[in-house]
Parts: structure tokens; sequence; C-alpha cells
């Protein structure tokens, strides 16, 4: 072998291994990894929930639109499809539209009832007057405001400021429960209240009802919950409800506990560490694990959808982990 040719060998041989350091070093990604890039080419998205609607999935989600001039981000609500809960394309978006709209809209839930979507969300960049909102959809994609929008926020107690965000809706023993996090009168902490409705609801404003008002159903105790609890998500399993939450501020970092109830007012944990922590250094998610979303698929499979990143928040990717049950409650699954 020439002088030259052995050159170009080893050269290659070199880049090979270059290249193979370099794919090594990146953040291993999950099956599932979905960012809207159509405002921010890195991809970005938060807050998933998920329903099953006719014969394809549909997810809503938080995605900043634009920034003011100030710099400060503006939301609204990403749509996407799914025929496999994996692979997912953007169909759709909720954008600000009415007067207590303005500054933003995010953190969608989806309840589906008599064929229709509706969906539960708040507005944004208001502070202590930020509050619960309701639209309504036939096709998933386009959204009818309800016309007593917003609908919830809490009354001003010594406890709660009288904010209202990250809605959750689910019908239990006959009552539309609504959970959402409020913050105390200093601004500081951050704890879960709940709202009920009766089964005949419209969602309107004024069938509310504000349950516990004595003080939060649930609030930050445990050392890795910091200052924060939030992002409600429930479900029922065999009379007994599961909620998963998400513990601390974003990025601090944010992680996914469990508490149980019997009924919806009175919480206990299932456990002192978190259901979901966030991932181990170098990996995609290892700044936070939060936000949750418990979905329930038709073959009776559940999931968690989740946000995460690696970089405290110049970007944000959502995923999912298959969630198993025993008789003590829910195991997340290796898959």
């Amino acid at each position: 072998m020439n002088r030259y040719v052995r050159g170009l060998v080893l050269f290659i041989v070199f880049a090979a291994c270059l290249n193979s350091i370099r794919v090594s070093a990146q953040p291993s990604r999950p099956t599932m990894f979905f960012g809207d890039t159509t405002h921010r080419k890195s991809g970005y998205a938060k807050d998933p929930h998920v329903v099953r609607f006719g014969n394809r999935y549909l997810m809503y989600y938080s995605v900043p639109i634009y920034k003011d001039s100030t710099g400060a981000d503006h939301w609204g609500i990403g749509i996407a499809e799914s025929k496999d809960l994996t692979d997912w394309q953007k169909v759709g978006e909720l954008t600000p539209s009415a007067t207590y709209e303005k500054k933003g809209i995010c953190a969608p839930g989806a309840l589906l009832r008599d064929g229709k979507v509706h969906l539960f969300y708040q507005t944004y960049g208001n502070g202590r007057s930020d509050a619960i909102c309701h639209a309504v959809s036939s096709d998933g994609i386009h959204f009818e405001r309800n016309p007593t929008n917003p609908i919830f926020h809490p009354a001003i107690s010594n406890w709660s400021c009288g904010r209202a965000i990250d809605a959750e809706v689910i019908k239990f023993k006959n009552q539309y429960f609504l959970y959402f996090a409020t913050r105390d009168t200093s601004f500081k902490i951050q704890q879960l209240g709940v709202a009920v409705a009766p089964a005949t609801t419209n969602f309107n404003r004024e069938d509310w009802q504000q349950k516990a008002t004595a003080g939060p159903i649930l609030k930050p105790e445990l050392p890795w919950e910091g200052e924060c609890i939030e992002a409600a998500s429930v479900i029922e399993r065999k009379g007994v409800l599961y909620m998963f939450y998400a513990d601390a501020y974003n990025n601090w970092p944010q992680q996914i506990g469990v508490a149980r109830s019997q009924d919806g007012v009175t919480w206990q944990r299932l456990a002192n560490e978190p259901f979901l922590k966030n991932g181990a250094p170098g990996t995609w998610n290892s700044s936070e694990s939060g936000h949750p979303h418990i979905f329930t698929d038709t073959s009776g499979k559940t999931y968690l959808f989740y946000q995460g990143n690696n970089d405290r928040g110049k970007s944000w990717f959502l995923s999912k982990k298959s969630v198993g049950w025993t008789s003590t409650g829910p195991v997340l699954e290796q898959y």
C-alpha cells in the first residue's frame, strides 16, 4: 500500500470513529419524541393532553407562537394527530382571539362528551388574574368559545390569590370535577384545588362550585416537590381516582408524583419518591420530566404522556411511557 492510499485509509477510519463519537454523545431519544417546529425550528411543545377521537388520536399541547417587543412569549395551543400514539403530525392550532385571551392561552385539557371535544384551557400572562376557559368542537380542530368565559377561578382566600391554571376535568360519581393549580397569597407556592359541576352542566361559569375551600387539596410538602404542585391529570380505576401531578417548578427539576382518592377531594400520596424522575445527565430529559397526562386507550392500555428537555427550557419535547397496574397502584413498564 503506497503512502497516499495508506493516508486515505487512515483518514476514513479516523472520520468514522469521530462520527461514532459524535453520535454516541447525542442524548438518546425515546420512541415517541415530538416537538412543534412551526414557530421554533429546534422543536418546542409542552403540556400534552391526548384523546381518542374517531379513528385517530388527537394531542393538544402548549406552543409559543411569537415573542413581543419585550421578548416575552405569547402562547397558543397546538393540535397534532396520530394513528399509533407514537408518530405525530401537527394538524391545527388554537390561537388567542377573545379579549381575555390577548396575552395567550395554554395548558389544554380535553374531555369527550356526546361526540364532541370539550377543551379546558387557561389564559396566560395575567398573573393573579389567569383563569380557566372552555371551548367545544365537533371535529377536534375548530373550536367555539364558551360565551361565559372565563368559566372558573377560585375565590381569593387565605390560601389562594384567585388564580387558576392547568385545568383537568373528569366525570366522577355523577359530577364533573375540575382540578386546577393556584398560587398562595404571596404568589410563591403553587398548589391544587378542585371545583365541581352537575352531570347536566354545559360547563358554563355559573355551574362550578369550589370544593375544599378551607385549603388546598394537595400542596408541596416533600423535598423534591419544591414550592410547586401543578398539572393534575386524573384517571379512575375501579372506583378510585389516581392523580398524576407535576412537582416543583420547571427545570428545578420538575418530576411526576401520584396520589389517590376515594372521593375526589381528599388525596393521599402513593410514595415519598417521584413516580417518574428526570433523566440522568446527558439524556434528553435531564432537566425535567414534567406536566403529565395519563391516558387510557380503547384497548385498556394506559400511557403517561409528559414533557422534557435537557437545556433548562430552551427547547421542549413530548414523550410517553407505558403504565401498568397492580393491586397497589400504577407502575412504569419497560417497552
